[in-house]
């Protein structure tokens, strides 16, 4: 009868917390905030839990926590590696290195039907290979690759959906900041989830690709091919790309064969691209102080979301969410798969309203424990999460990628975009199931590289 009680007790603190949250995040408070707040004053109820008295704070365990969270996070220095990624990838845009990777793919594809949307998603893989993040892909490519495909007649649905799609790569092609953040949640290996993300995101284009020739099939006229360029002028183009593919190879072959870690493959791709930037004479001081401006912003913002979903982690395992979880899937004799497909179910609702970090932050911590009961591989869930993350930001209502589209190209309508992109989020389900059913990555792929 106690131990009944007080599990009641529990999940009804549990649950109000969790409406809290949502209602602040509905009020737009930012993420972080939101749930470090929920976090701590959910962990310092749930301390001071009593039946006469529900609200009894204790707050010494809740301060303990919050201060241990943002001193071990600042201080940790595998984290170092968020920065130093964030700094290569907006050096590498600042340079103008996604000009040339689209002049390249444009050379060898061009010429075909669907050519230039084709070009676009190589070169947002290509782009994605040193950026590491979505948004900031497709922001650029649009600036890039819309010009010539309108110069060329494709259609605007067309257009924007190939940059659209072909920017959710950011965030699966290592280096990835998203995998690096589901890492440190997990305590997964890095090196491992950045070998694991390879193939799928390589899938990927291919995929996309797949889904552009669809449309020129059944609308010729959306694509119209392009000039066909001579062997001497695809030589040229290639040429131009040198710096990406030497900074690519040095950084990830570097990982992948152990020769560093991916802390310090970070410094060295940071390194390397502002060494690439300024014999390339595209990068000069000003540009530089910018970007590093840029860069600590951006990761003051990373660092303090990673903490609030650190103590909102903790308050869910105090509250004891995994394993109520778990409880209550084993009472239900669900097979682990079913379980996984309605994890992916929750993730694509999730997806049609929230940003795909927030998302991203807010999960993870509650359902990685119950995966990892079921006997599923963190890394090979780490993979999947991030592929259903790809799909949630060309997702309507709120996929980011459309809006940043929306906002970067103010005469095309989101209708459109989100129309276009219907072929592009077809094929994301199918690479879905094909990791899911098929691949299960990581049970492979790491251990191949890594023996």
């Amino acid at each position: 009868m106690f131990h009944s009680r007080l599990e009641n007790s529990v999940s009804v603190v549990f649950l109000a917390f969790i409406a809290l949250l949502f209602l602040i995040l509905v009020l737009r408070m930012p993420i972080a905030f939101a749930m470090g707040v929920v976090g701590f004053f959910g962990f310092a109820i749930l301390q001071g839990l009593g039946f006469d008295n529900v609200f009894s704070f204790r707050w010494t365990a809740s301060l303990t926590l919050a201060s241990n969270r943002v001193i071990e996070t600042v201080q940790e220095y595998s984290l170092s590696v968020v920065p130093l990624f964030i700094l290569m990838g907006n050096v590498v845009t600042r340079s103008g290195l996604s000009q040339e990777l689209y002049n390249a793919s444009y050379a060898f594809l061009g010429h075909r039907k669907g050519g230039l949307a084709m070009s676009t998603v190589l070169a947002c893989g290509g782009f994605s290979a040193i950026c590491g993040s979505s948004l900031a892909t497709s922001a650029t490519m649009a600036k890039v690759a819309m010009p010539p495909m309108r110069k060329f007649g494709y259609s605007d649905g067309l257009a924007t959906a190939s940059i659209a799609a072909g920017g959710t790569l950011g965030i699966l092609i290592p280096p990835s900041v998203i995998l690096v953040i589901y890492g440190l949640l997990t305590e997964s290996s890095i090196r491992e989830l950045f070998a694991a993300g390879f193939i799928p995101g390589i899938l990927g284009i291919l995929l996309y690709m797949g889904a552009v020739r669809y449309v020129v099939w059944r609308d010729p006229s959306a694509g119209p091919a392009g000039e066909r360029m001579t062997f001497k002028e695809r030589m040229v183009a290639l040429r131009g790309i040198w710096g990406v593919l030497l900074l690519f190879t040095i950084v990830m072959g570097g990982i992948y064969l152990g020769v560093f870690t991916p802390t310090e493959a970070a410094g060295i791709g940071a390194g390397g691209a502002l060494i690439i930037g300024f014999a390339r004479r595209s990068l000069s001081f000003l540009a530089v102080y910018e970007t590093l401006i840029d860069t600590v912003r951006t990761s003051a913002m990373l660092f303090s979301v990673v903490i609030g979903a650190l103590v909102f982690s903790d308050f869910i395992n105090r509250a004891g969410l995994p394993d109520a979880l778990l409880n209550f899937v084993t009472a239900l004799e669900l097979s682990p798969m079913v379980v996984i497909l309605v994890i992916l179910g929750i993730y694509i609702v999730l997806g049609m309203v929230f940003e795909s970090l927030s998302m991203l932050l807010l999960t993870v911590p509650v359902f990685y424990p119950l995966v990892s009961s079921l006997g599923f591989d963190l890394v090979w869930f780490g993979i999947v999460v991030v592929v259903v993350t790809e799909i949630s930001l060309i997702t309507p209502p709120v996929g980011m990628n459309v809006f940043v589209l929306s906002a970067v190209l103010k005469d095309v309508k989101a209708a459109t975009i989100f129309k276009g992109v219907t072929p592009f989020w077809c094929v994301d389900i199918i690479r879905l199931l094909i990791i899911v059913f098929v691949f299960q990555v990581s049970m492979f792929l790491p251990e191949l590289l890594y023996r």
